[in-house]
């Protein structure tokens, strides 16, 4: 059975209200979901109330989950993202300052010498990454990109944990030397 296919039949079962197949459904998905929620709202308390209100939401909704509509992670996400986006909308103030002060009003935006330097970095850090074994790639680009533990990465990749470790550091290594960087 694939994991989607697990993920979907462990959705299945909470809909019933089998409270160990969603703690299970949780422990294989709550390090995406939280990956999903910090990179909208990067403070980690904010970020855990709300992975808290979409595992609500998701035992809540779970019956409504069609696997022929979307997989299970997409259709998580989807919540996950939602509700960040809804949780930063609410929180936005909007100040009100007298028309004299427009001109003194700073632009937050990065420069553009800046943005380009990003994409240059960016683009660094993915040709570093096509050099590496695709195996060791996957595991960085989870681990960094998408904030999976390296205790549910090896879980998924069935090897132990002190293995897909190495796999990360040796990675790391192997990109800090292809990049030219030195510094540990």
């Amino acid at each position: 059975m694939s994991g989607a296919a697990e993920l979907a039949m462990l959705l299945s079962r909470a809909a019933s209200g089998d409270q160990l197949a969603f703690r299970d459904f949780y422990d294989r998905t709550s390090a995406k979901l939280f990956g999903v929620i910090l990179r909208i709202l990067p403070e980690r308390g904010e970020a855990e109330d709300v992975l808290q209100d979409v595992y609500l939401t998701i035992w809540r909704k779970a019956a409504e989950f069609d696997p022929v509509r979307a997989s299970p992670v997409t259709w998580t996400a989807t919540i996950a993202r939602n509700r960040a986006i809804d949780r930063l909308r609410a929180k936005r103030v909007r100040p009100t300052a007298p028309m004299d002060d427009a001109a003194i009003v700073e632009d937050d935006a990065p420069l553009a010498d800046a943005l380009i330097d990003s994409a240059r970095g960016a683009s660094r850090v993915q040709a570093a990454l096509a050099t590496l074994d695709p195996r060791h790639a996957a595991a960085i680009r989870s681990c960094y990109f998408e904030g999976v533990t390296y205790e549910a990465l090896a879980a998924r990749e069935g090897v132990p944990v002190g293995t897909l470790k190495s796999w990360v550091r040796r990675g790391i290594l192997k990109m800090r030397d292809s990049m030219g960087d030195s510094a540990a």
